[in-house]
């Protein structure tokens, strides 16, 4: 577990989303899963705005990326129609795989609701081997996110 809490600060992107009806229980609690969406979208949006996403758009230049790890502390209830603030930031990178961390932050009062983390791993289209990251994508990170840390050997 995370021994310190980052805050909006720490993070170059965000986005918003409205806790739409079908999100929540009969409590209008939003459903824990749900949250997996949020940060996936935030993730995806984040790929678009450092740069990162192919020309043609997403699956047009047949490099692959497998999500294998998505980590969620949830901190406090989000409800229909709050409205929410995604952060997400590349934090590390590795010699195939690269970490992202998560804040979902009720606008309204700043309080977070959930931090996580995830792992991206970049495979061989044939083999679906993890390899390397090509120097490129490191790069136009490092542009955009000039905190995260290279953990390459």
């Amino acid at each position: 577990m995370r021994n310190e809490l980052l805050s909006q600060k720490d993070f170059n992107h965000k986005y918003t989303v409205t806790v739409r009806f079908h999100e929540v229980d009969m409590l209008s609690v939003c459903n824990n899963a749900i949250y997996l969406n949020y940060l996936e979208t935030g993730r995806l949006e984040y790929i678009k705005v450092a740069g990162l996403m192919p020309e043609k758009g997403i699956f047009s230049d047949s490099k692959l990326y497998f999500m294998v790890r998505n980590e969620i502390n949830y901190r406090d209830h989000a409800y229909y129609d709050d409205v929410l603030d995604v952060y997400s930031k590349l934090s590390y990178i590795k010699n195939s795989s690269f970490g992202f961390d998560h804040l979902i932050v009720k606008q309204k009062t700043g309080t977070v609701v959930v931090d996580g983390k995830g792992v991206v791993v970049y495979v061989d289209s044939k083999t679906r081997k993890s390899i390397p990251l090509p120097d490129t994508f490191i790069q136009k990170v490092k542009t955009f996110e000039p905190s995260v840390q290279i953990l390459r050997d």
